[in-house]
């Protein structure tokens, strides 16, 4: 048994102990209302989850046992519940530690999504600042870095050699947001220079706040540029790049009223409405490629499924740009997720 397998199991016996046998904070879980275990007696961080997933489950809130978990854990200081290990989960929680995590779940119960609650969240192997409205990382697009990586360490291994070496490809990430991608590869590619760039000032200022505290701000230029409006300073001010990479906009405008509770009414509507298509920013980060992208360069891009189709057919409509569409790749659901491209 792994180390972590057994973190996992001893959590769960802890919590299913408690639930059954225990005597801490009965009368305020009870009851529905999330005022009293704040308010009452003694209660351990196990007990608060279970109680906190009973009043989410209650008021309809997304995965309700992750969203109690994940707070519960950032108030004790741990990354995740299961890190916690037992003894953790079974310590009677101060009243200082039952009222923060109250405060928190009362905004959960508004629906703001659990990354914006704890203000932070993990993204591979760094952990991130995240401040509403800026757009929250998906898994998938964790993803999308791994297919980077593994793109450029075996098909341009002659050219950098390794991540180590005193030069490394230059990259432009397009929609930076809170600097997830960027940041990334910065931190895999130790000699890489990159300009990031966001129409959002909330979103360039989390990704300078991310850089910094990640030690890499001084390989990074971040600009408040639209790609579509400001294509041209763009392009003077970026200069030439080996990669272009970004998960733009790419949900179509009739798919945005379809969108949980949770994004529609705290995420940027900017970050995620790509038109009528979802093509329109896909469309001026290709027309930009042709003005920065050095030759043989490449575009990783994360979009809807139904895009890399509709973006080989828009390329060989647009021959000028000299971009070849190289590979479709999906997610871990199956989803055609990941486009590469390459400057012919």
């Amino acid at each position: 048994m792994n180390g972590m397998l057994g973190l996992r199991l001893a959590s769960r016996a802890a919590m299913q102990s408690l639930a059954h046998n225990g005597t801490e904070g009965v009368a305020c879980l009870s009851t529905a209302s999330p005022w009293n275990l704040c308010s009452s007696g003694p209660v351990t961080a196990a007990r608060s989850v279970t109680h906190w997933r009973e009043v989410f489950e209650q008021k309809g809130i997304s995965e309700p046992l992750l969203s109690a978990e994940h707070i519960v854990s950032h108030v004790l200081g741990g990354k995740t519940i299961h890190s916690l290990g037992a003894e953790a989960l079974t310590r009677l929680l101060t009243g200082s530690q039952k009222q923060i995590i109250w405060d928190l779940c009362a905004r959960r119960l508004e629906h703001m999504p659990v990354q914006y609650v704890i203000e932070e969240w993990d993204f591979r192997d760094l952990t991130l600042k995240i401040k509403p409205p800026v757009f929250i990382p998906r898994p998938e697009t964790e993803e999308l870095v791994s297919l980077i990586l593994s793109e450029l360490a075996t098909g341009e291994k002659d050219r950098w050699h390794s991540f180590n070496q005193t030069s490394g490809p230059v990259f432009l990430e397009v929609g930076c947001g809170s600097g997830a991608i960027i940041l990334s590869l910065l931190n895999s590619f130790k000699q890489s220079l990159a300009v990031a760039v966001d129409k959002s000032p909330e979103a360039v200022k989390l990704t300078r706040e991310n850089a910094e505290r990640l030690g890499v701000h001084h390989r990074l230029q971040e600009l408040q540029l639209n790609v579509i409006s400001d294509a041209c300073e763009l392009v003077r001010v970026c200069g030439a790049v080996d990669v272009i990479v970004s998960n733009p906009p790419y949900v179509f405008h009739e798919d945005m009223s379809g969108l949980m509770p949770d994004i529609l009414r705290y995420e940027d509507h900017d970050a995620l409405n790509g038109g009528v298509d979802g093509m329109d920013v896909i469309r001026a980060i290709l027309q930009l490629a042709a003005n920065v992208l050095k030759d043989n360069g490449k575009v990783f891009l994360e979009v809807d499924p139904r895009h890399p189709v509709m973006i080989e057919h828009w390329l060989q409509e647009c021959p000028k740009l000299q971009l070849s569409y190289q590979a479709t790749h999906h997610d871990l659901y199956g989803k055609q997720r990941f486009c590469i491209l390459q400057r012919k």
